[in-house]
């Protein structure tokens, strides 16, 4: 039988950003390789202004709450809108502006050369097959289990295997982390 490890809200490390315009809650990271492979986090973007740059890594974004944000790229607009996961690189300078207000933001930030990664956002009622390699699971409403355990809304879970269940009204991000080989 799968087992999931569930991280409570209360239990992420919280830390503000250098440029004031938010806060991150560190969900967690790879604790295994040094430098770290992958890192799991939720934003609060309360102002516009410019993402911090992750060297090498890409990132995939996933507006939880609020109606988004508008990414301004030195080639490209990227418009990151709710419950809509967009896949880029850490290393483009990014310059933020909030769509309507305030958002939050699911953040996997990882190493494409190490690990293989997606991020997507299921409603209820459904069963989803975990698959290969690690699985998380953030909880963004409804009654939803990982594995067997329950997830509270707004906590994440993270193990291997089994099947994520949502019943109906359910919404959660299933966050997939497989080792390149």
């Amino acid at each position: 039988m799968a087992t999931y490890r569930i991280f409570p809200p209360q239990g992420f490390a919280t830390s503000r950003w250098k440029n004031g315009g938010g806060v991150t809650h560190e969900i967690l990271r790879d604790t295994v390789n040094d430098p770290w492979q992958w890192r799991i986090s939720i934003a609060e973007v309360a102002s516009d202004g410019p993402f911090s740059r992750f060297e090498g890594l890409s990132r995939i974004l996933t507006v939880i709450e609020g109606n988004g944000l508008d990414l301004h790229t030195p080639d490209d607009m990227l418009a990151a809108r709710r419950l809509q996961p967009l896949a880029f690189s850490g290393d483009t300078p990014v310059e933020s502006r909030m769509v309507d207000g305030p958002v939050r933001d699911l953040n996997l930030i990882y190493d494409s050369r190490h690990v293989s990664a997606s991020v997507e956002v299921v409603a209820g009622p459904q069963d989803v097959s975990a698959g290969p390699g690690k699985t998380g699971v953030l909880c963004l409403g409804g009654t939803v289990a990982a594995g067997g355990e329950p997830v509270p809304a707004g906590a994440f879970a993270l193990g291997e295997g089994g099947c994520i269940r949502l019943s109906a009204g359910a919404q959660a991000a299933i966050v997939r982390l497989q080792d390149r080989q």
